[in-house]
């Protein structure tokens, strides 16, 4: 938020000037009074808030993160506070609830209508991260054998109490979910036909207890603005709309980039989260990292022999393990985000294995060649690698190519394999692929000079 907006928005509170106040931020969009009220400290941010119309504070509200909702919540007045719950959707409401410490949540619970209480207390009960903890259950339904006069006119009754009107579901009388029709498809139908004529039967739908992601990938797939949400037997409980989707989607996506880059999920905003929680979040990965790097030095001590024969061989171990870490995670990377995205499945097993051992042996090559030409050149230049370079030229050649292959396989199949077992594929983290392949690497590096080298530098 700009710093000169938030100085005349704080000038104008300090002036108790509340009718320019209102008229400062009137016709800004939700999101923006958000940022403006997130700028200001929390005396001026809860005088701002009570001055909004509530239905515009409500959407406001739903902006704000969950530390800050909880704060102004507890700023606000109990009869305020219930305004605002009652203002607030469904869905809007139920992620309040997710968010909140259990104390909160029940002095809030305590203030919500009868009817608005159970609502919560009914979309709370499915599984967490599930679809039906998503979904809102205000929408429009029309019977199949309405005309488009009758729905219309339905639709204008209700339009203004539920989330989305442009698309219409019809059911039958035990709300069965029979079609979805477009709005436009209504409108521009002859007043005396019926829903039934209109309907095609191709609706797309989704169990309130499939998982959040699931959601995702389907509006993602086909396109969708809403996304209706039923039961085991077809009855249609609520729908999806596409800005819930939107946050779920970065959520996922946010929490998968923390753990590939060898984190976990931070799960609030990072200039926000407290200090003890992040270093928590991160220390015990790193750990885990450092112990397992260890073992690279156990790797190297096993060739303690070799490697005090023919020292110039320790010239190049962080180029052939960097090498190997470096294709690991490259692999490791493009398979987690193909699994999130659907395009690759468990069973693809086998086709991924054997993309990556030929993309493995081709960058392996490239990589080996470089390194290879390198020797060749500063041993022409420098005289650096006594009378036996061509062999050690040779010995990083070949290990390049068996490290960068082993890199893309363990890389590649670690994920499908924790998926395999149930585990979030993400947890294959490039950091911990890198240590994994930099142990097996040197292993490589050192089988393949103990042949080359035998009876020359070993």
């Amino acid at each position: 938020m700009d710093r000169t907006i938030t100085a005349d928005i704080q000038e104008l509170i300090r002036e108790r000037n509340w009718s320019a106040l209102r008229e400062a931020v009137a016709g800004w969009p939700a999101p923006e009074i958000a940022d403006l009220l997130q700028s200001l400290n929390p005396v001026d941010r809860v005088v701002l808030f009570r001055i909004l119309p509530r239905a515009v504070s409500a959407d406001v509200f739903a902006y704000l993160d969950t530390e800050q909702q909880n704060a102004l919540l507890m700023d606000l007045s109990s009869e305020e506070a219930r305004r605002l719950l009652a203002e607030m959707t469904p869905d809007d409401r139920t992620a309040l609830f997710e968010e909140l410490p259990g104390q909160a949540s029940q002095k809030l619970l305590n203030l919500l209508s009868p009817d608005d209480l159970a609502e919560v207390r009914w979309l709370l009960g499915y599984p967490e991260d599930s679809v039906g903890r998503l979904m809102t259950p205000d929408y429009i339904a029309v019977r199949r054998y309405w005309t488009v006069e009758q729905a219309l006119a339905h639709i204008r009754e209700r339009g203004r109490m539920v989330e989305t009107i442009n698309v219409v579901y019809v059911v039958d009388r035990h709300w069965k979910l029979l079609d979805a029709l477009e709005l436009r498809q209504i409108i521009l139908a002859e007043p005396q036909q019926t829903m039934e004529a209109l309907m095609d039967g191709q609706v797309i739908a989704i169990s309130a207890f499939e998982d959040r992601e699931q959601a995702v990938r389907v509006m993602q797939r086909y396109d969708l603005d809403a996304l209706p949400v039923v039961d085991s037997d077809g009855v249609l409980l609520g729908i999806i709309t596409i800005d819930d989707v939107l946050d779920v989607a970065q959520e996922e996506a946010t929490e998968d980039i923390h753990k590939i880059g060898g984190s976990e999920a931070l799960d609030e905003p990072y200039m926000q989260i407290a200090f003890h929680r992040m270093i928590r979040k991160r220390a015990g990965w790193l750990v885990i990292l450092f112990l397992s790097e260890m073992l690279t030095a156990t790797a190297m001590s096993f060739f303690e022999e070799e490697i005090a024969r023919a020292v110039v061989l320790a010239l190049f171990v962080p180029l052939i393990i960097s090498s190997g870490g470096n294709s690991g995670s490259q692999a490791a990377t493009l398979v987690i985000r193909a699994l999130a995205l659907g395009e690759v499945t468990l069973r693809d097993w086998w086709r991924v294995a054997r993309r990556e051992v030929l993309a493995g042996l081709t960058l392996g090559v490239i990589l080996g060649s470089i390194g290879f030409l390198r020797i060749t050149l500063w041993q022409l230049a420098f005289q650096l690698y006594g009378p036996h370079w061509l062999l050690i030229a040779l010995t990083v050649g070949i290990a390049l190519v068996g490290v960068v292959t082993w890199g893309t396989i363990a890389g590649s199949m670690l994920p499908l394999l924790l998926k395999r077992l149930g585990f979030d594929p993400a947890t294959s983290s490039a950091p911990f692929v890198a240590t994994l392949v930099d142990v097996t690497g040197l292993v490589i590096y050192f089988s393949v000079a103990a042949v080359i080298l035998r009876g020359t530098l070993l």
